[in-house]
């Protein structure tokens, strides 16, 4: 996605090209040959959704055309995981990656060693301890409970954002809210787990049985191989370090 002198453009593939991804079903076979992929273009030519999907589709409200629909298919399948896992930027990682990046993003720790260990904010621990014990909570509730808001907490957002590229945290579906006949209403927000909530702990635990540093370098290695022209820097703004 690029703005022309002031106009959005989506950029993309022709219907009838060969390589262009037409439904849900499509994309989850491109994520899972790829492995991981954003959902939007970005500095590393072909690394997204948007550049195997035809143009005109987006935001069209097409459950089986709009690539923006998918993304809920994706959240809710538990085949990928979803979330802000490049450079802040949203996209899908495939089971077959995900244990690699767990370890590579937790640096093989859970949550409570980086807390003990000074590694992460009060605010990311509020948000944590709010997903503890629970299966899923929809964002508008974790940024009341967890003391976001007026006089409270500063950066919702960015903390979520934070959580997600470390993998301590996932979109796992989209979802209206209820007023108080319970009937849905709005806009549908983002509903978040914690990893071990949809995969499960043995899944996530098994992780850590590889070295941060190899899972990494895995990481780089599969990237060169699939895009030789891509460079360090930019390898690093999308993944980390």
């Amino acid at each position: 996605m690029g703005n022309e002198s002031g106009t959005w453009i989506m950029y993309g593939l022709p219907e009838d090209d060969p390589e262009c991804i037409h439904n849900f079903d499509e994309m989850a076979a491109l994520i899972s040959r790829v492995g991981f992929l954003p959902l939007f273009r970005n500095e590393i030519e072909g690394f997204s959704v948007e550049e195997y999907a035809a143009p005109h589709y987006w935001w069209t409200g097409d459950p089986e055309r709009d690539p923006w629909e998918w993304r809920k298919e994706a959240a809710r399948s538990r085949e990928m995981a979803y979330g802000k896992f490049f450079g802040g930027k949203a996209g899908m990682i495939s089971l077959d990656w995900l244990q690699t990046f767990l370890s590579f993003r937790r640096n093989g720790c859970d949550f409570e060693d980086l807390w003990y260990a000074g590694q992460v904010q009060f605010r990311q621990k509020k948000v944590m301890d709010c997903l503890s014990g629970v299966s899923e909570m929809p964002g508008w509730q974790i940024r009341r409970d967890a003391g976001f808001g007026k006089g409270g907490e500063k950066n919702f957002e960015g903390t979520m954002t934070s959580l997600q590229n470390m993998l301590f945290v996932v979109i796992s579906d989209f979802r209206q809210k209820k007023n108080k006949f319970g009937l849905d209403y709005g806009w549908e927000v983002s509903v978040y787990s914690r990893p071990e909530e949809v995969w499960g702990e043995a899944f996530v635990n098994e992780s850590y049985r590889v070295p941060s540093s190899r899972a990494g370098a895995e990481i780089y290695e599969w990237m060169c191989k699939l895009y030789p022209d891509v460079k360090e820097g930019q390898l690093k703004s999308m993944f980390g370090n």
